[in-house]
């Protein structure tokens, strides 16, 4: 959570007038736990969008996250498209969407083969990788994104490596700018 990159989308997202919260996943830092090959940490991204979506549920969401944390975002909007209901007496007098409006994966680790979560996934994604990502190369990145049902869109950002070293405040206009794809 405290990762300059992750800190970057954070603030690109409040620029562009989101609410935001960043946590860490099990068993990383000083959190409890240890790690859950993406399935604990899935469950970790769920209960903290469950606690937005009670705290703001007349908000849309989007979910986003950064190399491995990119992967869980896309899962849990893939594979659960419909994720964290909020519950209440407001809730089913006047149902918010259910869906997220947009996952954001950043630098994609694209070296983890199994994506299966992906396929056939409705919600609209957005990668932004770097051009320089050594756990994403940019070839293998577009072979997948290309592979993909719509609504998807890739955006390369000139960096020098998967911490878009040269290019955080970049990265986080990138952010910043993103509209509905």
């Amino acid at each position: 959570m405290h990762n300059k990159v992750v800190y970057r989308i954070a603030r690109g997202l409040r620029r562009a007038g989101a609410v935001v919260l960043r946590f860490n996943y099990r068993g990383v830092n000083l959190s409890e736990g240890e790690y859950a090959h993406g399935e604990g940490e899935t469950a970790d991204a769920r209960v903290a969008l469950a606690y937005l979506r009670e705290r703001y549920p007349e908000l849309p969401f989007t979910l986003a996250g950064f190399s491995f944390g990119s992967r869980i975002a896309l899962r849990l909007a893939c594979e659960e498209p419909e994720c964290a209901k909020p519950e209440g007496e407001d809730a089913e007098t006047n149902p918010p969407s259910t869906k997220a409006r947009r996952v954001i994966a950043v630098g994609f680790p694209t070296v983890y083969r199994d994506r299966s979560y992906l396929d056939g996934c409705t919600v609209p994604r957005v990668f932004v990788q770097s051009t320089y990502d050594e756990f994403g190369p940019v070839v293998d990145l577009r072979a997948i994104v290309d592979a993909l049902p719509e609504p998807r869109k890739m955006l390369m950002v000139e960096a020098q490596d998967h911490f878009f070293a040269g290019a955080l405040e970049q990265l986080e206009n990138e952010i910043a700018a993103l509209d509905s794809i």
